[in-house]
């Protein structure tokens, strides 16, 4: 008997073509659309059905719909039936007959362009499935089996994604000795195609490094790879040794002349240990944000100039002190920025942080920002470089 909730015992009947793909794959997910798929079949064909996905070289049962006790394969002897339906694709049938009912069993691989992705099961008591139930069956697969593959290499495209934003952000240059620095990147959602969120440290002369954070608009591999481009085009830049504000000129009219370039904001800091100070220049980015020897954080007030890519230029520098007490933190606007709240509101929330006082680490500071924030269930990318002069050792 039957336990669909609703319906009569005993199948409900094919469904159309259109049904089906109206049901089955309504999201980018491959255990939802197996999942759809075996709800499917039970509400219109059969009285129990089971997806087995292959992964990783073994099979997974991922969903299951329908009198889950009659999803058992052919008995031990039992040889299969094979159906060509659908233009000669197989499906293997069975009867067991565990001491009552008749119970009628179709299995179909989830196959497309010649990779199988896993098997349908079907089954039901009373009568054989009929060849056109067979071969509704198929086509319902069938449909699963296109948005399996199609999830799959959106999948691979954001692990690619995913491989190259990790890589880039992971290995920035190498800080002078006398400071300290950590960096974070989150990217949004589990399987959200990453943006354009990146940060950079680059090494001048007489012991001052460029810190940088940027962020180019949009998301996926495309927002990457100009990611990478402005990466290196501001390396190049940086290493002539102008003021952080030439910097951002001369940048933004290189990336000018591309017109296929995606737009970015940008934050340049330019840390001086040995004078204890730091020089800063914006292109629309967010003010940075320094936590002072007792934990306690405030915004620091830098001009901001249009985003890169414009070609208007006007950006100007200002230096601020920056002691070893002090941790300076820069972020992108993932990291504070909510849906709905005044852009005050979520600055002031960052500066209502309190971090590792005195002696903290770089990535202490990090770590206290993140979890402050709740930064890993952020909105959008996150991005946050935290820097430290590290404090001379004192002389007897």
């Amino acid at each position: 008997m039957s336990d669909r909730e609703g319906h009569a015992p005993g199948p409900a009947g094919p469904a159309s073509p259109a049904e089906a793909l109206e049901a089955i794959g309504t999201t980018d997910d491959e255990r939802t659309t197996c999942r759809e798929l075996a709800a499917f079949l039970f509400r219109t064909l059969c009285d129990a059905a089971a997806v087995d996905l292959t992964l990783e070289g073994r099979a997974e049962r991922v969903a299951v719909a329908g009198a889950a006790g009659l999803l058992r394969g052919p008995a031990p002897g039992t040889r299969p039936a094979v159906r060509a339906v659908d233009g000669g694709h197989p499906l293997r049938s069975w009867t067991l007959r565990p001491g009552g009912p008749p119970v009628h069993g179709l299995s179909v691989a989830l196959a497309r362009h010649g990779t199988s992705y896993g098997t349908l099961l079907a089954v039901r008591t009373g009568e054989p499935f009929t060849d056109h139930e067979a071969a509704a069956l198929h086509f319902a697969a069938r449909v699963a089996a296109v948005h399996i593959r199609h999830a799959r290499r959106l999948a691979a495209t954001e692990s690619v994604a995913l491989d190259l934003q990790r890589a880039l952000v992971a290995d920035p240059g190498r800080p002078h000795p006398n400071l300290l620095v950590a960096g974070r990147y989150l990217p949004v959602g589990p399987s959200t195609l990453v943006g354009g969120d990146w940060f950079e440290t680059v090494r001048l002369h007489f012991g001052r490094t460029l810190l940088v954070v940027g962020d180019v608009m949009g998301h996926g591999l495309d927002a990457a790879v100009d990611m990478n481009a402005y990466r290196s085009t501001l390396r190049e830049v940086a290493s002539t040794e102008l003021a952080p504000h030439r910097v951002l000129r001369q940048l933004d009219s290189l990336v000018a002349e591309d017109a296929a370039r995606r737009p970015a904001t940008c934050l340049l800091v330019r840390v001086d240990p040995a004078r204890g100070t730091a020089l800063y220049a914006s292109a629309g980015h967010l003010p940075p944000a320094v936590f002072a020897a007792d934990g306690t954080g405030r915004l620091l007030d830098v001009p901001v100039g249009p985003p890169l890519g414009t070609g208007v230029g006007g950006y100007e520098s200002v230096a601020h002190p920056f002691t070893p007490q002090e941790t300076l933190v820069l972020y992108t606007d993932g990291l504070v920025e909510r849906r709905g709240e005044d852009i005050d509101a979520s600055l002031a929330r960052l500066t209502a942080l309190r971090i590792p006082a005195g002696g903290g680490t770089a990535e202490e500071a990090v770590d206290a920002v993140v979890a402050g924030l709740d930064a890993r269930h952020a909105e959008d990318d996150v991005a946050v470089l935290a820097a430290r002069i590290r404090a001379r050792a004192a002389h007897p």
